[in-house]
């Protein structure tokens, strides 16, 4: 068996988790691989909307295991209350949820120092969710972490003073007032939560319910433009949000990797900071922003909009190695016509397809094709054969700039407003 992998092509919110919510009946194993509380994931089912920081969205499958790999920051105070919302919700969150001692831990410090440090930067903030996220990865690849695993040590509370002492000290360095106490008694509350839960040796884990012919499915986090080594830096997250970070945050080898399924959205959107080649700043892009209701799920910020970028999600798709994309949120574009696809750049006098290093700085001059749009409400649709001839030929014009089959359509939020056009499985 292989594992099979989710993941967003733009700037992430591209509605990954109502695909990992559809797809989860063919698997038997949702895996988080990266990520932590920054994270969004929204699902409708019931009249009810949901949305999950950090457990995997197969959760409200019973039958399914969930793991949170070794490449996910776990905050236990956020943690403790998604575990709280999802238990009154009924979920038994004990029986098929695994967490690996190697994921590490945000400590309140490091929500902190995200805070003073974003503060700090004035005019050039890059638009941190202000989770801890990136101190807590700067402790990981500084050697300082601590892990879910230490939990389970004698001296854990003796590693975490440590710890915080140093951050403490570094936090010495802003002019930032903070008050560590608000913060510590939740958090210990939610580290006995997690003593409670299932800790496993994730990679050992997966490679065993691989041989037993399980089937997995990874789910990413953010999207893979805000990669640490791939996106729009510095205007990035802190993890690898492409198919390479499968392999590093759940402890699978490469060739273990099958399909990988792309999720994007019918038009462009991006939270915070950054270059945005595509961003509509007109009545246009207002419009998109409330029939979308762009705004974050975790941060509740209004998400910056656009038209669909050729040439960004060609980038995407190259370095995931995508089989399959997903079209999410074509209903938005009902009644706005003409539609307009971002299909190369103009950049230094010349015209190209790709994108280039200096993104930041020297953001690329869009060149658009336009497309004839639909009037048609298509939301209540639940057949391929029921689109109107306008949304067919943005598909495949999609599918010709890409040369990839578009097998799945949202055409709203529930899990039922998902239409299979090119069968997957």
């Amino acid at each position: 068996m292989k594992v099979d992998v989710l993941l967003g092509l733009q700037w992430g919110d591209e509605g990954k988790g109502k695909i990992v919510d559809v797809l989860a009946p063919h698997y038997d194993v949702i895996a988080r691989f990266q990520g932590g509380p920054n994270a969004g994931h929204t699902l409708e089912f019931n009249g009810i909307k949901h949305v999950l920081h950090t457990i995997p969205s197969g959760i409200f499958h019973d039958d399914k295991i969930n793991l949170i790999g070794n490449g996910v920051v776990i905050d236990p105070s956020v943690f403790k209350k998604e575990i709280d919302a999802l238990v009154k919700m009924g979920v038994d969150v004990k029986k098929n949820l695994f967490i690996s001692r190697k994921a590490h831990l945000i400590l309140p410090t490091h929500r902190l120092l995200d805070a003073a440090s974003e503060a700090q930067k004035g005019k050039e903030k890059i638009g941190s969710t202000l989770k801890g996220i990136g101190p807590a990865y700067m402790d990981k690849t500084g050697r300082n972490g601590l892990r879910i695993g230490d939990i389970e040590s004698v001296d854990f509370r003796y590693r975490y003073d440590a710890l915080v002492e140093k951050h403490q000290r570094m936090l010495a360095h802003f002019q930032f007032n903070f008050n560590l106490q608000e913060y510590e008694p939740a958090w210990f509350e939610g580290i006995e939560l997690i003593r409670s839960l299932t800790l496993v040796d994730g990679e050992y884990e997966v490679n065993k319910l691989l041989a037993s012919g399980k089937k997995i499915l990874a789910e990413g986090a953010q999207g893979s433009l805000l990669d640490i080594d791939f996106g729009s830096y510095p205007f990035v997250t802190s993890s690898n949000t492409i198919t390479a970070g499968t392999c590093t945050g759940l402890g699978v080898a490469p060739n273990k990797i099958g399909e990988v399924f792309g999720i994007f959205k019918a038009y462009c959107t991006r939270v915070g900071s950054g270059p945005f080649p595509t961003e509509l700043l007109d009545n246009t892009g207002e419009l998109i922003r409330k029939k979308g209701n762009e705004f974050g799920s975790t941060t509740g910020r209004p998400r910056r909009t656009g038209w669909l970028d050729i040439p960004a999600l060609n980038y995407a798709i190259m370095l995931n190695g995508v089989t399959r994309l997903m079209m999410m949120k074509p209903d938005v574009l009902s009644a706005i016509n003409p539609l307009k696809v971002c299909t190369s750049y103009q950049w230094n006098g010349k015209q190209s397809e790709t994108l280039p290093f200096d993104v930041v700085y020297n953001t690329p001059q869009p060149v658009y094709e336009n497309m004839e749009g639909w009037k048609e409400d298509i939301t209540g649709m639940e057949n391929k054969n029921d689109f109107p001839g306008g949304l067919n030929d943005y598909i495949r014009f999609i599918e010709s700039k890409t040369g990839l089959p578009v097998s799945i359509v949202s055409v709203g939020p529930d899990r039922k407003q998902t239409i299979v056009i090119k069968s997957i499985f």
